[in-house]
C-alpha cells in the first residue's frame, strides 16, 4: 500500500504523507462547546451537537493509543473549550499515560485555569496556550461577548505558578485589536519569558465574510509593534517554532510569534492532523476533506482496520489552502475543528 508505515525492526515508527512530511502531531477537539462566543469564532446563538454524537472518553483513549502506535508523539487538546468537557481531567491522564506519547498540551481560553492548573500538571499536562486577544477589559468583553479578561489573567498566572509552560495566543481582528492592543501584548515579552503569538484570522463557515474582512497581515503587525517598541530581531534565522515565526525585542526575555496561515502558509513544515469531537480526521485546517473514524470505530472495526483508514487518510493529506482561488471551507466553524 502506498500509505504503508515506515517500519523499523517490524515496529511502526512514523506516518508520512505523499509529500514526505512526517505527520506526528494530533490536535484533538474534545468538544464543540465553549463558555465564550468570540466574534471571529462562532455566532452568539451557536447550536452544539448532542453529547451522544461526540466521541466519549473511552473512544478518545482508544484512538490516542492507535495514533501513538502510528508514530504520533505530540497531542494537543482543543475545543470549543476543552476544560469544560465533563471528563476533561481523566482524558488528560489517559493520554499522558499512553505509551509513545511524549507531550500533552492544550489550547484554552484560560477561564478555568485558576482552579485546574495544579491538577493539570499532576495529570501530565506540560504546556498551555492561552487565548487572550486584548488586555483591555471592555474590548475583551466585546470580542468574546461574555468573557472577563481578569479571569483569564488569573488563570495565566496560576498556570505559570503550577509549572506549566505558558504561551499566549491573540487572534488579530482589523478595527478591533490590531493597533494598541497588539502593542500592549507584545510589550509583555519585555518583562515575561512568554511567547506571545499573533494569529491571522482564518475564514470558516457562516462567519467567513467577517473573518476575511478582518485579516491583518503579519508585515503590518510587525510594523505596528516596531513603531511603538523598537526593532524586532528575527529568532533562529526565521525557522518556525511549531506554526510561529519568532521575533524578539531588544533585551526581552520573551519572544513574539506570528502565525500567518492565510498570507504566509507553512505547508512544507506541517506535521499535524486534527481529530474533531465528532470523530472526523481533518487533514488540513483550511480544507474540507475529512476522514470518518466515528462510524468504523462504533461499527466494530479492529485496531488494524482503523490504522489502515487513518494511514490512507494521512497519505492523502493536502498541500495548501485554496483561499487564493476563493475556495473557503464551509462545512465547519472554527469551534468545531479546534484550531
Amino acid at each position: 500500500m502506498a500509505w504503508a508505515m515506515i517500519k523499523n525492526e517490524g515496529k511502526l515508527t512514523m506516518s508520512r504523507d505523499r509529500f514526505g512530511r512526517n505527520i506526528n502531531y494530533l490536535r484533538i477537539s474534545l468538544t464543540d462547546k465553549c463558555n465564550l462566543r468570540c466574534v471571529y469564532c462562532m455566532p452568539e446563538a451557536m447550536t452544539f451537537r448532542p453529547r451522544h454524537e461526540l466521541l466519549q472518553k473511552e473512544e478518545f483513549a482508544r484512538l490516542v493509543r492507535i495514533f501513538a502506535e502510528l508514530g504520533f508523539t505530540k497531542f494537543r487538546l482543543t475545543g470549543g473549550e476543552p476544560t469544560i468537557h465533563p471528563d476533561f481531567m481523566e482524558i488528560v491522564r489517559q493520554i499522558a499515560a499512553t505509551p509513545g506519547v511524549e507531550k500533552v498540551a492544550m489550547t484554552t481560553n484560560g477561564l478555568r485555569l485558576e482552579e485546574q492548573a495544579r491538577e493539570l500538571v499532576a495529570a501530565g499536562m506540560r504546556r498551555v496556550n492561552v487565548s487572550i486577544d486584548t488586555l483591555d477589559p471592555e474590548k475583551f468583553h466585546k470580542l468574546t461577548r461574555w468573557g472577563k479578561v481578569e479571569d483569564v489573567w488569573r488563570g495565566i498566572h496560576a498556570a505559570e505558578a503550577a509549572g506549566l509552560e505558558v504561551k499566549l495566543n491573540a487572534v488579530v481582528v482589523r478595527n478591533y485589536n490590531d493597533k494598541e492592543d497588539v502593542v500592549d501584548l507584545a510589550r509583555l515579552t519585555l518583562y515575561q519569558p512568554w511567547q506571545v503569538r499573533f494569529i491571522e484570522m482564518m475564514p470558516f463557515g457562516d462567519v467567513a465574510d467577517f473573518q476575511q474582512a478582518g485579516i491583518v497581515p503579519e508585515e503590518e503587525l510587525r510594523q505596528t509593534i516596531a513603531a511603538a517598541l523598537g526593532p524586532l530581531g528575527v529568532v533562529d534565522n526565521g525557522r518556525l517554532d511549531g506554526e510561529a515565526r519568532l521575533y524578539k525585542l531588544a533585551d526581552a526575555p520573551g519572544t513574539i510569534g506570528f502565525i500567518s496561515s492565510v498570507t504566509q502558509p507553512f505547508c512544507a513544515d506541517c506535521n499535524r492532523a486534527r481529530l474533531t469531537a465528532d470523530g472526523r480526521l481533518r487533514l488540513c485546517l483550511l480544507r474540507e476533506k475529512e476522514v470518518n473514524l466515528m462510524d468504523p470505530l462504533r461499527g466494530g472495526a479492529t485496531d488494524e482496520e482503523l490504522k489502515e483508514i487513518i494511514e490512507e487518510g494521512i497519505w492523502h493529506k493536502p498541500w495548501g489552502h485554496q483561499l487564493d482561488q476563493h475556495i473557503i471551507p464551509l462545512n465547519r466553524v472554527m469551534s468545531e475543528i479546534g484550531g
